[in-house]
């Protein structure tokens, strides 16, 4: 579903579900981090729709055939770190080959501004289709941060795939990045004061690492 020119939120039933459960506040560890993954499964596989496509030469057991396989470049995944690695986790079972990248951001406490701390990603970006996960899209500005990082790299195209967004978060990257089109599987009402989406579920990489 169309949320906003630069966002899509996948409302699928299975995804909503899935989300329901991580958002109970009782859901254990070992279960929204299982969640976390079978999501990112859905979600990835709306963030990859548009992939180029072009026609090999196969044969199958009975014919040859032309058939359609992935064009260019190997695909690019970034986790923004810590959280963003749970989605990670769970798109690298759809395309297994993809090359991974790591951004690590924290948020300060005062100015919610975000403050890198580590940037390893594959050298060449150049012309890759790059995917940035983040399960959460609350004020934006880790988001805007790691894009403006990676763009330096000059990749083929920018997606940003994250479990909840708001329309904070959703106008701050639109702000800084017309062109990074959002997939998400929901966007809920508001931040609060401390910079967290309500209702939201809390704080993801807390729930999904069980360090609080």
């Amino acid at each position: 579903m169309k949320y906003s020119d630069n966002c899509t939120v996948v409302d699928h039933p299975l995804v909503k579900h899935k989300l329901t459960q991580m958002r109970r506040k009782d859901t254990s560890t070992a279960e929204f981090r299982a969640l976390l993954q079978e999501i990112s499964l859905l979600l990835g596989y709306e963030a990859t729709r548009d992939l180029k496509l072009t026609d090999e030469p196969i044969e199958t057991p009975l014919a040859k055939m032309d058939a359609p396989v992935l064009e260019g470049k190997k695909l690019v995944l970034v986790a923004i770190l810590r959280a963003g690695q749970g989605i990670l986790d769970g798109m690298l079972q759809l395309v297994p080959s993809a090359r991974v990248g790591h951004i690590g951001l924290y948020r300060d406490p005062k100015t919610l501004m975000a403050v890198e701390y580590y940037y390893k990603v594959p050298n060449q970006l150049a012309d890759r289709d790059v995917i940035v996960c983040d399960p959460m899209l609350a004020t934006g500005n880790s988001a805007v941060a790691a894009l403006n990082r990676i763009k330096r790299s000059k990749p083929g195209s920018l997606r940003f795939v994250c479990l909840l967004a708001c329309p904070e978060g959703l106008a701050n990257l639109r702000e800084h990045h017309p062109d990074v089109h959002v997939i998400t599987a929901a966007v809920d009402e508001k931040l609060d004061e401390h910079g967290y989406i309500l209702p939201g579920l809390g704080d993801a990489g807390d729930r999904l690492f069980g360090t609080r």
